[in-house]
């Protein structure tokens, strides 16, 4: 399994199934959204989730956190079952322990609540300072880490840019002191020069605070960027995983490939005579032969039946 050289598991996720119904009766519908999923993250590393919008990446991120309540399959966090019902003490530890960044800066945060309101939240819901003095300063301190100052702990959020709100994002989820950050595509919504900036803190704050990072994105160079491990998803399934070099210098599966050729290259000769990958998931015939994940060394695992794995080989995809 990926990362299988860490021993200190943060978050173990096994056979995830998180399904929805649309419609009744005859027209009943159930939608796949994250359809046996497997991964895990260590400690103080970043696992990117990378795919096409709908692909059920924020639906992960969103049933890890206990917002949805999983179909099926186990969530161990720091070691300890949290898919199943939890109990108060449980639910609090979660509460604590996961906190998540989402992709939209501005209706995340509450226009009449304070910075200052905003970001103390999670310290009293979770009782984790004994008096106002101790609160104020975690405020502050907080906000100061993030490049905020302490005058703006009094404003509301209007009266900020697209990326101070983000940073305000961040504060509030740091502030719990927790084991995962779930970031949910934070830089998506931010002009591109305001994504680098975010980006960068992301990564001083976690190489400082030891930060274990669920990343959830679309964009392939920013995953590339600022992910240690990186899993590329389709349609409520894992197609690939693997870390950077892998995945970018050695794609396999065919959906991967298709991905990597739709990264815009800032060249336009280059550009204008660049071929692209339409992935055709047609292509796959597993109507007598069922795909699993191989493991194709150094943590590269694909998505595959064996006859396509033979298939790769001969076509030299899979080297060696």
């Amino acid at each position: 399994m990926a990362m299988a050289e860490h021993n200190d598991i943060v978050l173990d996720v096994r056979g995830l199934k998180q399904y929805f119904t649309s419609g009744f009766g005859r027209n009943k519908v159930i939608v796949k959204a994250v359809d046996g999923i497997d991964f895990k993250i260590s400690r103080g590393q970043t696992f990117g989730l990378v795919g096409e919008s709908g692909c059920g990446k924020t639906t992960t991120g969103r049933t890890i956190i206990r917002l949805y309540k999983p179909t099926d399959g186990d969530i161990y966090f720091n070691g300890e079952l949290i898919s199943k019902k939890l109990s108060y003490e449980e639910r609090q530890k979660v509460t604590q322990g996961i906190q998540m960044i989402f992709q939209d800066p501005v209706s995340s945060l509450n226009p009449r609540m304070t910075i200052s309101e905003i970001v103390r939240e999670g310290l009293i819901i979770n009782k984790l300072v004994k008096n106002n003095n101790e609160l104020s300063k975690r405020v502050m301190d907080i906000l100061r880490i993030v490049g905020l100052q302490e005058d703006h702990m009094t404003r509301y959020p209007h009266e900020f840019s697209g990326g101070q709100r983000q940073r305000i994002g961040i504060a509030r989820a740091l502030i719990s002191n927790p084991s995962l950050i779930i970031a949910d595509e934070p830089v998506s919504a931010l002009d591109v020069s305001i994504q680098a900036q975010v980006l960068n803190l992301l990564n001083r704050l976690k190489k400082s605070m030891g930060l274990t990072i669920l990343f959830i994105a679309h964009d392939l160079s920013v995953v590339k960027y600022f992910s240690d491990y990186i899993g590329v998803m389709y349609y409520g399934k894992i197609m690939e995983m693997g870390k950077p070099s892998d995945i970018y210098e050695n794609p396999v599966h065919p959906y991967t490939r298709a991905l990597l050729t739709a990264i815009p290259i800032p060249d336009p000769a280059y550009q204008k005579g660049r071929s692209f990958i339409t992935y055709d998931p047609s292509v796959h015939d597993y109507s007598t032969e069922k795909p699993v994940m191989h493991d194709l060394g150094n943590g590269h695992l694909v998505y595959a039946s064996e006859s396509e794995i033979a298939g790769y080989k001969t076509e030299g995809i899979i080297k060696g």
